[in-house]
């Protein structure tokens, strides 16, 4: 394994093609010509046309809906770099599919989040760069480097800009459950605000009911912070309760990843949020909803992948 490939190339699959668009021209750089197409019975055909022998390569591929059929394509392009001979292949992953099955829940769960960690390292990937891990401890199921960008240092410039002249104490910012809590924490200290946790009870999956309200929220705007939004069940109910049982003002929400999976948008557009900032870490299914804003994430991951091929530190984006 090389440590380092001679010439940088980006290369992008079907599943992100704008954002690898931007990546490379925020680069200088020409997206890499590739082909990824599907033949008639399914199969994922990959043409590489142009060489990338001891080549730095960064094939860019959200594993997101259609969740099988974009990691297969990324799979696949990892083994023909590989066979090609590139220098270095990192797999730039802004949304990391089957991450949200990282332990056994109930006996005879798979962890199929190691099963796909597994799988891209087989495939020939020397690291990987991803975006809001659901769970951090999916780094260690990597046996490769793994350098995780966070959502928050995007997400909470935009509120600080949006609400830039209005009092600090008059915003708190949400966790929709315990386990987002350090999630909100540092969002809180970006904007300087006070945090609230929603307690709620999961009892069975998507499904989800809030319990208690712990913190103040009367007569304040609430940002509720989470990493992935995919059937709005969960986030939406939070709001409600925000509002109507905590006495909030108005509620907006943020996500690092809309999967938007199902009714999401349609819950959305009828709860009460004011609206819903997510990246662009995965394409809109349907832009009819004015209250879904995107963000994008080219510019951190193009100076990531700048770090990555320079040898410089990634940690100073996590700021």
């Amino acid at each position: 394994m090389s440590l380092h490939g001679k010439n940088i190339k980006i290369f992008a699959a079907n599943s992100v093609p704008q954002v690898a668009e931007q990546i490379a021209r925020q680069l200088g750089l020409p997206l890499g010509d590739a082909d990824v197409k599907t033949f008639s019975d399914g199969e994922i055909a990959v043409s590489i046309n142009e060489s990338v022998r001891g080549s730095d390569v960064f094939v860019i591929q959200s594993t997101c809906s259609p969740v099988n059929n974009n990691l297969m394509e990324l799979l696949i392009m990892i083994d023909a770099f590989r066979r090609a001979s590139a220098g270095r292949i990192t797999a730039v992953i802004p949304y990391y599919g089957y991450a949200r099955q990282d332990r056994k829940a109930k006996s005879r769960d798979p962890i199929s989040a190691k099963l796909v960690a597994n799988l891209i390292t087989a495939a020939g990937a020397d690291r990987v760069l991803t975006m809001d891990l659901h769970a951090s401890q999916i780094q260690g199921f990597f046996d490769i480097p793994v350098d995780h960008l966070l959502g928050v240092p995007l997400l909470a410039p935009y509120f600080n800009e949006k609400f830039k002249d209005l009092p600090k104490d008059n915003f708190v910012v949400v966790s929709p459950d315990l386990g987002s809590v350090t999630r909100a924490r540092k969002f809180a200290d970006l904007l300087g605000t006070s945090i609230a946790i929603i307690d709620k009870r999961r009892p069975k999956p998507n499904v989800s009911e809030v319990m208690n309200i712990i913190g103040d929220v009367q007569d304040k705007t609430c940002i509720i912070v989470d990493d992935i939004i995919d059937t709005a069940g969960t986030i939406c109910n939070a709001a409600a309760a925000l509002v109507e049982r905590g006495g909030a003002k108005e509620v907006y929400g943020c996500a690092t990843h809309g999967v938007l999976s199902g009714p999401a948008v349609q819950r959305i557009e009828e709860s009460v949020f004011k609206e819903m900032v997510v990246l662009d870490t995965i394409p809109l299914r349907e832009t009819s909803c004015q209250k879904i804003l995107q963000l994008p994430v080219a510019p951190v991951f193009a100076d990531a992948i700048r770090r990555i091929y320079n040898d410089e530190p990634v940690s100073p984006l996590f700021n």
